[in-house]
């Protein structure tokens, strides 16, 4: 499973049918975005995929550039109304190579910063993003948290979908050392079997915060939406504001 460490395996693999695998609006997230940034702010998306963010954004008057790993999901991107305005390049978001700023936001959304191999890759993330950001500018970030409760003995299979013609099941191992949760999600119907992978490596937002502080950043807001409710113990996921000293 080496494909993992590969920054075009997500994408290559899930560009044809992301939108709807990943099914939400992005309207939440777009409003909460725009209400940070100046009229005049250009803006980095990282993991851009297919726009679904970005299209939105830049049609609020935004200079919005990206970054993804793979050039189906940017092709897919440049496809749409809107999208081909938007200038994005192929590399490896940890790198946050290809892009010249200074940009006065960047962000990831959907959990996209544990797509990120190892927890060398995701503070390479963050160091390498606050050097193209301008003094002040932000880092925002959407993440959930990890239940380690879902698993039984590092495992867990799930039922996603069934119908009399198809079913759709999830089977995962969980190392909590590494941190990481290797997804198999696997598709049985007339055509056959479809296997979708993925390695999600998480971080706990303290963990976060440090991986922040090490690239000259600090934690100004965290919420657990994008319409700013409280962040408390029982939240589930998270949205993070992250300012550059």
């Amino acid at each position: 499973m080496t494909g993992f460490n590969d920054p075009a395996f997500f994408g290559d693999r899930y560009a044809d049918r992301y939108d709807e695998f990943t099914s939400l609006d992005p309207a939440p997230a777009v409003a909460f975005l725009a209400g940070l940034a100046r009229g005049d702010a250009r803006v980095l998306e990282l993991a851009i995929g297919t726009g679904r963010v970005a299209i939105p954004l830049a049609e609020r008057g935004y200079t919005v550039e990206g970054i993804d790993g793979s050039a189906a999901m940017i092709e897919r991107m440049h496809a749409k109304a809107g999208g081909r305005a938007i200038r994005a390049v192929v590399g490896d978001m940890a790198d946050v190579a290809g892009v010249e700023g200074p940009y006065q936001l960047a962000f990831l959304v959907y959990n996209t910063i544990f797509n990120l191999p190892s927890q060398a890759r995701q503070v390479d993330c963050f160091r390498n993003v606050a050097e193209v950001l301008e003094t002040g500018g932000l880092f925002v970030i959407e993440c959930f948290i990890q239940n380690v409760a879902d698993f039984d003995r590092g495992q867990r299979v799930a039922t996603r979908f069934l119908s009399e013609d198809a079913v759709n099941m999830e089977f995962m191992l969980h190392d909590p050392v590494a941190q990481t949760v290797t997804y198999q999600r696997v598709t049985f119907d007339e055509r056959g079997t479809t296997l979708n992978p993925l390695r999600l490596r998480y971080c706990w937002p303290s963990e976060l915060d440090l991986m922040a502080q090490l690239a000259g950043m600090h934690l100004r807001e965290r919420y657990s939406d994008w319409d700013r409710s409280p962040f408390t113990a029982a939240s589930t996921r998270h949205v993070s504001v992250y300012e550059k000293r």
